[in-house]
Parts: C-alpha cells; structure tokens; sequence
C-alpha cells in the first residue's frame, strides 16, 4: 500500500502521517529529508523527534536528503522487516535537495523528471506500506524567480507522478485530512459512488 499525504505549511500532515503509519505497522522506518542547516531547522526536526519519540510506536530514523529511491529499495532488500510502514517526510525537500544541487547543470530537468521517475516506482512498487508526506506549493502567486518557478513547476509533476502512483491520497488542511482518490471525477464514470 502507498499513500500520499499533501497539503499546505503546517497544515498537519507530517502528524496525521506518523499516526496512519502506526495504523498500518507495528514499527516505522522514518526517512527524514531535511537537513540541519541553521537553527530553526533544527528546532523543528528535534520537535518532530520529540513527537515521534513520545508517541510510543518505535520508530527508526534514517536521514536521506537525496537517494530516498534508495532507501525504499534496501528496506525492501533487508528480511527482518515484517511489520514496519515506512514514512517519507517530505518530498518537497527531497526535490529542493536536487534542484539545488542540480541548478546549473545543463541537463537538469531531464535528470529530475528520471529522478521523480525513478522515485514514483519505488513509491510503487515497495513491498511494505509507504507514507510519503509532500507539500502543495501551487495555490499562491508565480515566484517572480527562475528558480522559484521550476521549483513550483517540478513539485506539481511530482506530486501528480507519486500521487498516481499510490492507492490513497489525502489532502490535509486545518488538521483535517480528506482522502481524495475516492472522491476523485471519473469522466468515464469507472468507480464513481453514486453521487
């Protein structure tokens, strides 16, 4: 099972995502994004270490900037992991991670539409349940920079790409979480509920 959980800044994705992963698993492998790269930041990832920590459900973190592709790929690969719902916090940052690192390489958006690619199957195709938190960047004005826009741009494939990709998607907003596949418009009707 994977599942895609979107919204907007502090909208409560990241804990409506930690408790649905203690409702598909008996532990969760944690695969941090973010980076400690001033002190806010590190304010924020220790409060949300206080919060795994305090929640009872054991949890093991992994700190994955880039190679999170990877990291699915290994937890499928290690044979003492019954039970463990793996929990991606967040894409957004994964892909800012890249588009950094990757801003003035002349191939860049070609690597990163392989790398969302590359990221989508392994959503896909992991054996254990994924929880993959992203973030809905599109709803407000058009950065006035280039790279504000790719970023805006990139985000929005992406999360289109991992949302095909997973069984369920939900959309959180005021701490409210709506499960959008199944109110999802079919055109051809196939798996509309009557309404």
């Amino acid at each position: 099972m994977a599942v895609l959980v979107t919204g907007g800044a502090r909208s409560g994705k990241s804990r409506f995502a930690e408790r649905y992963a203690e409702t598909l698993g008996t532990s969760g492998l944690y695969v941090a994004t973010m980076t400690e790269s001033d002190d806010e930041l590190q304010a924020r990832i220790g409060a949300h270490r206080r919060r795994r920590a305090e929640s009872g459900f054991p949890w093991r973190t992994v700190e994955e900037p880039l190679d999170v592709a990877g990291v699915l790929r290994r937890a499928d690969a290690e044979s003492e992991t019954s039970g463990e719902v793996i929990l991606i916090d967040c894409l957004t940052l994964w892909l800012s991670n890249w588009l950094l690192r990757l801003e003035h390489e002349p191939d860049a958006d070609e690597r990163l539409e392989r790398l969302i690619g590359e990221l989508a199957e392994a959503v896909a195709s992991a054996r254990r349940p994924v929880i993959a938190v992203t973030n809905e960047v599109g709803g407000g004005v058009v950065p006035a920079y280039p790279l504000g826009r790719r970023f805006r741009d990139f985000a929005g494939w992406m999360n289109q790409r991992v949302a095909e990709a997973c069984d369920e998607v939900f959309l959180v907003t005021a701490g409210i979480p709506v499960e959008l596949k199944r109110l999802a418009f079919r055109p051809d009707g196939e798996g509309e509920t009557g309404h």
